[in-house]
C-alpha cells in the first residue's frame, strides 16, 4: 500500500463553480485522491449513474444478502475508464490495490473489497464510483486560477450522509458559501 505525503489538495473537494457546465463537472463534487506536479486524480462524489451496487456484484458473479448494499448507487466517478470501479472509503482495511490518501481516507480498486462488502466485512463507509478524473500537470492549477472550483476539506458527513442532489451545496457550504448566490461566470479583480 502506498501512502500519500506531499500531494496539496489529496484529501480535499473540489466543488464545481456554476459556470462549469460541462458534464459531468457540472454541479460536481469532485473528492481528490491524488495531486503532486504530475497532475491530479479525484472521484466525484454527486454523480449518479444508471448502475446499483447490485448490478456491479452481479457482474462480478457475487452474491449478497444485503438488500440495501444491493440498492446503493454507483457513482460516476468521471470520464476516465468508466468501465473502471474505485471504492472510496474511510477505514483503511488490507486490499490488494488500495492507496492510503491520508490519514482518514483510501481507495481501492481490487476485488477482494468487493468480495468483503458482499460478505458483510468491508468497510463501513464507502462509496463505490466508475470512472475517474484526471488533470495533468497545471491543469487543476489552472483551472483554480479561473475559478471553475472552490475548494474545501473533504467531509465524511457530506461523502456518507447527504443525499446526493445536496452534495453540491452542502460542500459549498463548507467554506460558508451558497453556490446558488454565486454568479455564472467567473472573473478577476
Amino acid at each position: 500500500m502506498q501512502t500519500n505525503t506531499s500531494s496539496t489538495l489529496a484529501g480535499q473537494f473540489l466543488i464545481a463553480m456554476p459556470s462549469l457546465t460541462e458534464p459531468p463537472f457540472s454541479r460536481g463534487v469532485a473528492f481528490i485522491c491524488q495531486h503532486d506536479e504530475d497532475g491530479a486524480v479525484g472521484l466525484l462524489v454527486n454523480q449518479l449513474s444508471e448502475y446499483r451496487f447490485g448490478d456491479v456484484l452481479a457482474q462480478m458473479k457475487l452474491s449478497c444478502n444485503d438488500p440495501e448494499l444491493i440498492d446503493a448507487p454507483v457513482l460516476i466517478g468521471g470520464p476516465v475508464q468508466q468501465e473502471r470501479g474505485f471504492v472510496l472509503h474511510r477505514e483503511q482495511g488490507h486490499w490488494e490495490s488500495s492507496y492510503r490518501i491520508n490519514a482518514d481516507w483510501s481507495v481501492t480498486t481490487s476485488r477482494d473489497i468487493l468480495v468483503a462488502m458482499a460478505a458483510g466485512e468491508g468497510p463501513h463507509l464507502a462509496l463505490m464510483a466508475l470512472g475517474y478524473a484526471g488533470w495533468g500537470a497545471g491543469q487543476l492549477e489552472q483551472e483554480l486560477k479561473d475559478n471553475t472550483w472552490l475548494t474545501a476539506e473533504a467531509s465524511e458527513r457530506v461523502i456518507f450522509h447527504t443525499p446526493l442532489e445536496e452534495r453540491w451545496s452542502a460542500a459549498a457550504g463548507l467554506v460558508g458559501i451558497d453556490p446558488l448566490q454565486l454568479p455564472g461566470y467567473a472573473g478577476h479583480a
